[in-house]
């Protein structure tokens, strides 16, 4: 459950650093690199937990759902 819960969490940052980008690229018009930034790291937060996913399935903390 605690997993479930972290990947959420990383979704949800993931998501509000592409909106922290848009709201940068709209209102920085003299070539701010703060959007670069907040690009940057959603790139990074969605590799981090793609990786993040692969690890789990190795361990067995996921798996996928066998049909009966």
């Amino acid at each position: 459950m605690v997993f479930k819960i972290v990947v959420v969490l990383v979704l949800f940052v993931i998501i509000a650093s592409l909106f922290s980008a848009l709201y940068f690229l709209a209102k920085d018009k003299d070539g701010s690199e703060r959007t670069v930034k907040a690009l940057t790291l959603r790139i990074g937060l969605s590799i981090a937990l793609f990786v993040l996913l692969l690890l789990a399935y190795y361990f067995g903390l996921i798996g996928v759902p066998v049909k009966a």
